[in-house]
């Protein structure tokens, strides 16, 4: 670096010039005759004034600068990046000056990146259906997302709350597993149906204090659909087997029938006649359990809402409720007709009058919602809770696979289904189907 860009550089030559000029006044003013202790005394006076006026405007400056930058740290120390030093000068101080400069636009520009990572975290966590709460070692909720917040709270905020007043408003199952810290899947219902979480706890240190994580995931979906699974490879095996004994058995009472009518018995015909006939009655049994095991992937289109409904109300006559919708439906067709006829022809053995069974259909940005109504004898909350399981029924020649497969469509089509007891008597079925 050069001297004379450098405050070295410019306190030396300084002191230099004053102390010339100290030194040549003394010999001047003894060509006049002065004394020389006056000479050399007026000589020091002139030098360390000199020094003074030369040094005083960059002792100045250097003052302003360090201030400058100690105003400048004392933000840093407090998180502001937003100021910066403005010092026209080629010494150090400039240099000094530009590098804090830069620092501030690296932390400005680290900053905002951190900030933008915390917010797109912060909406994946938002918008997880996995619920998240955080609590210290004081039990205060320090997080919680909006799964978290639904499931505890009603969807109100609860950062800032004590835990064991939040989970008053909880089901008391998810109470008690937080408040036990238990591991694990636990099961409960309300207003939407039947539930099952699978919650964990785990602990850490943040900040030189304990911090609680709990973790709860919504596991009803997954279980069902490998109940379903389970329950479609059982289907799968029996039918196999009865198919291969049904048919050597309806050949031989084919066969046997024939043989009767050569030794011209009736009583024997008809017992071949009973076995073909429970046969064939056992066959349609199977295939009806099949067609559950074998359900296809749906195949989605656009579809007219009128059509569906004229279509379904040539089979099973009801009411509808409201208008239909301007914008077309996209689903299944078949599969929804299925499902659909299925809901109505439950209704109306369940004793509801044909004025009482509706169906209304209703869209909006999020998906489609079919809703079947009527006033029949209606479930009770046990019910309910099985409704919708493989081969449960509450009919003396029901089956139990109606509802079954409505659910199986829905959920193929990734929607949701909802039985809901109505207040007055009878049952509301919801089918929800996304875009």
């Amino acid at each position: 670096m050069p001297w004379q860009g450098s405050i070295e550089g410019k306190i030396f030559f300084t002191a230099f010039f004053a102390v010339a000029v100290g030194t040549a006044a003394p010999f001047l003013l003894l060509q006049f005759g002065v004394s020389a202790w006056f000479a050399w005394s007026a000589g020091l006076l002139l030098a360390l004034a000199i020094l003074w006026l030369l040094l005083r405007p960059w002792t100045r400056q250097l003052g302003r600068a360090l201030d400058s930058l100690q105003g400048g740290l004392l933000n840093f120390r407090d998180g502001d990046f937003s100021i910066s030093l403005a010092l026209n000068s080629t010494d150090q101080l400039g240099e000094l000056a530009a590098l804090y400069n830069e620092v501030g636009d690296i932390l400005r520009r680290e900053r905002a990146h951190i900030h933008q990572r915390e917010l797109l975290l912060d909406t994946v966590i938002q918008s997880s259906p996995l619920a998240l709460l955080l609590v210290d070692d004081s039990s205060h909720v320090i997080y919680a997302n909006a799964a978290a917040r639904h499931l505890l709270h009603g969807g109100k905020p609860v950062q800032g709350h004590i835990l064991s007043h939040i989970l008053r408003q909880a089901p008391p199952e998810v109470a008690q597993a937080i408040e036990l810290e238990r591991n694990g899947l636990i099961s409960f219902t309300d207003d939407a149906g039947p539930h099952t979480l699978h919650i964990t706890h785990s602990t850490f240190v943040l900040n030189a204090h304990r911090h609680r994580l709990i973790l709860t995931r919504e596991m009803t979906r997954e279980l069902t659909r490998a109940e379903v699974e389970v329950w479609k490879k059982v289907i799968r095996v029996i039918s196999h087997e009865l198919n291969n004994s049904l048919a050597p058995i309806s050949s031989m009472a084919y066969s046997g029938k024939k043989l009767s009518e050569q030794l011209q018995s009736d009583q024997l015909a008809q017992v071949f006649d009973i076995i073909a006939e429970r046969c064939q009655h056992l066959t349609e049994f199977t295939q009806g359990y099949a067609r559950f095991a074998k359900l296809p992937v749906p195949v989605c289109e656009t579809v007219s809402w009128e059509r569906l409904v004229a279509g379904l109300q040539v089979l099973q006559p009801f009411q509808l409720g409201g208008t239909l919708p301007e914008r077309d439906g996209y689903f299944d067709p078949a599969q929804i007709e299925q499902a659909l006829l299925n809901l109505l022809k439950n209704a109306a053995e369940a004793g509801s009058a044909e004025g009482d069974i509706s169906l209304q259909v209703e869209c909006d940005a999020h998906g489609q919602l079919l809703t079947v109504s009527d006033r029949g004898a209606g479930m009770s909350e046990k019910v309910l809770q099985q409704a919708l399981l493989p081969f449960y029924s509450t009919k003396p020649q029901g089956v139990g696979l109606g509802l079954a497969l409505c659910r199986e469509i829905v959920e193929a089509h990734d929607g949701q289904i909802r039985l809901h007891a109505r207040s007055d008597g009878g049952l509301r079925v919801s089918l929800w189907l996304p875009w």
